[in-house]
């Protein structure tokens, strides 16, 4: 059996860059030698694309946050020509073909749908949502207003831009107050806690937006779910998606699930895999997980974050398309705990893509086209 050529990508332009080689690093020591042939590709905070020679450092390997720089490898970039896909190196040195792309990039140019449209203009399969999703599932204030299209419990919301805020604070502070505090504000697109701040009163909205501001142009503003308890589900799938068992976040010594506690402080949470869950609130988890899914038209994966209000009130936060992938990340740890483990999973997630891949090649619309492997006139 010929072994399967997996890119794997990892780091870019967000700020999410150290967390992605984290995730990256687990995925490529999960794949299995004797089928797949791993091709490591980082991608700097310039844009630029680099074959490593090897999977990324960890800190614990070198004492500090890995990250992907000039220096990484070979310069290289995304060819399709002659029904192949292949890494071309710009100074012409070498040529690397691939099978499949597995996308590990959190946040913008990576999660937002923009590399996914760069892997449909190839034909290339690809792990995850496609352009459409992952657009989805980055525009946090998007995805919420599709829940409640859909019938789907969200908690209160408000959304603002930055120009808003510069021309009419006072607007801004008077649907605050109409939501009321406390409340977070957070960037709508970005993810791992990143630029979230706990404002509790109109003295601190200033520093929350500005915050947030820092990494979108829109905000947004969510009610805090005041002794909430924090559920997390993960689906897998594609035209029929699966729920696992749901998970609980326990922050500890944090206000909230901040970037220091998921990622600097090794107690910053407890992770309780399976939640302690009434049975019908648990089948309720994953029933409005799977509907979210469909909701926002994702594919292979993703992960659903829930507050849970007293006995059963479920409020749905967000779905995330490319979720944390570290061996200890909530999403992998889900389906371990459901009776798939890690290796399997990522296995799974490689299959989908092809399978995805296949189905829409199929499609009556490409087929009229003449573009069934993303090029004209094959």
């Amino acid at each position: 059996m010929n072994r399967r050529r997996v890119a794997v990508l990892f780091g870019g332009r967000s700020a999410e860059h150290e967390i992605s080689c984290i995730s990256a690093r687990s995925v490529i020591d999960a794949l299995d030698p004797a089928q797949t042939e791993v091709v490591p590709v980082g991608i700097s905070r310039d844009g630029r694309w680099h074959l490593l020679s090897s999977p990324p450092a960890l800190a614990t390997e070198t004492g500090r946050m890995p990250e992907v720089t000039e220096g990484s490898g070979t310069e290289v970039e995304l060819a399709a020509e002659g029904g192949s896909n292949e890494l071309v190196a710009t100074d012409g040195s070498s040529r690397e073909s691939i099978d499949i792309v597995f996308p590990v990039l959190h946040g913008p140019f990576g999660e937002d749908g923009t590399i996914q449209g760069l892997f449909e203009l190839a034909g290339v399969p690809y792990v995850g949502a496609g352009v459409l999703g992952s657009a989805i599932g980055m525009a946090k204030d998007v995805q919420k207003h599709l829940f409640l299209q859909a019938g789907l419990p969200v908690g209160p919301f408000e959304t603002t831009h930055e120009k808003d805020w510069e021309d009419d604070p006072e607007s801004v502070e008077a649907s605050a107050e109409a939501l009321g505090y406390p409340l977070f504000t957070k960037p709508v697109s970005l993810g791992s806690s990143v630029g979230v701040s706990r404002v509790s009163s109109t003295a601190e909205l200033a520093a929350g937006l500005d915050e947030a501001f820092r990494y979108a142009r829109y905000a947004l503003l969510e009610k805090a779910a005041e002794g909430a308890r924090e559920i997390e589900c993960a689906v897998l799938g594609n035209d029929d998606p699966v729920a696992s068992v749901a998970g609980e976040i326990v922050p500890e010594g944090h206000d909230f699930y901040d970037y220091e506690a998921k990622y600097l402080d090794e107690d910053g949470a407890q992770l309780l895999i399976p939640a302690d869950l009434k049975p019908e609130v648990l089948e309720e988890v994953q029933r409005l997980s799977v509907k979210a899914f469909r909701t926002t038209r994702c594919a292979g994966m993703a992960r659903v974050d829930f507050f849970l209000l007293g006995e059963d009130e479920l409020w749905l936060n967000e779905i995330n398309t490319i979720p944390g992938f570290t061996s200890i990340s909530m999403y992998p740890k889900l389906w371990e705990a459901s009776g798939l483990p890690y290796a399997q999973l990522v296995e799974r997630l490689l299959d989908l893509a092809v399978e995805r891949h296949e189905a829409e090649r199929k499609s009556t619309g490409v087929r009229e086209l003449g573009l069934t492997d993303g090029r004209p006139g094959r």
